[in-house]
């Protein structure tokens, strides 16, 4: 197996990008998905969440308020790190299944946002972040995603900064840029990566026959 590391920052293009891999031949493994599925009701990490912030926090069919849960969060940095310390035990934890589920001539992208964050510790051949201006983060995100500026801002704060991305990256993806320039740069970088996994996967050949 092949395994690309797409992080960068929120509202940067991380998301268009793994579609048109996924187009391309990629299995994509979405951390913010898996999130999602790790504090499901019944889940060892919502109960973990309720023991520390309290019901209120679910909603009338158990299942976790997300918005309340965030408006806490972000706005308290011990806050944060209690709930990271919670949730993402369980997200890597179901990425390793996810990934030892695979084929072994896959190439999987594993889109994790928080990579450089919660110290994702995963055998990465390859590592791409998507950065944009933070102005431009926060125009998509009041935009797109109806928060309010200030929020914006807690949110990208709260994160790694592109600098600290850059030095884990081997790639950088632009998207200062119309998003069909984003996605065709993303097309010809797919293209080496899919030479860098067959180079990868003949080496193992030559390796295994030579034993």
């Amino acid at each position: 197996m092949y395994l690309v590391g797409l992080t960068g920052g929120i509202a940067a293009g991380k998301s268009s990008v793994a579609e048109r891999w996924a187009d391309l031949g990629a299995s994509i493994i979405d951390a913010d998905e898996l999130a999602r599925e790790v504090v499901a009701p019944g889940t060892p990490a919502l109960a973990a969440i309720v023991g520390e912030w309290g019901e209120s926090l679910l909603d009338d069919s158990g299942a976790l308020r997300r918005d309340r849960l965030a408006a806490i969060v972000f706005e308290d940095e011990d806050s944060r790190k209690r709930l990271e310390a919670i949730v993402h035990p369980a997200v890597q934890a179901e990425t390793r299944a996810r990934l030892a589920a695979l084929p072994n001539d896959a190439i999987a992208v594993y889109v994790v946002p928080l990579l450089v964050e919660a110290n994702v510790d995963h055998s990465f051949d390859f590592v791409v972040t998507v950065e944009a201006p933070e102005g431009d983060q926060i125009e998509r995100m009041v935009k797109h995603r109806g928060m309010t500026r200030e929020a914006a801002i807690a949110r990208i704060r709260a994160q790694a900064s592109p600098a600290q991305r850059a030095n884990r990256a081997d790639v950088i993806l632009n998207s200062n840029q119309a998003k069909d320039l984003l996605l065709h740069d993303a097309s010809q970088l797919w293209q080496r990566i899919e030479q860098q996994a067959a180079a990868k996967a003949g080496a193992a050949a030559q390796g295994g026959a030579g034993e």
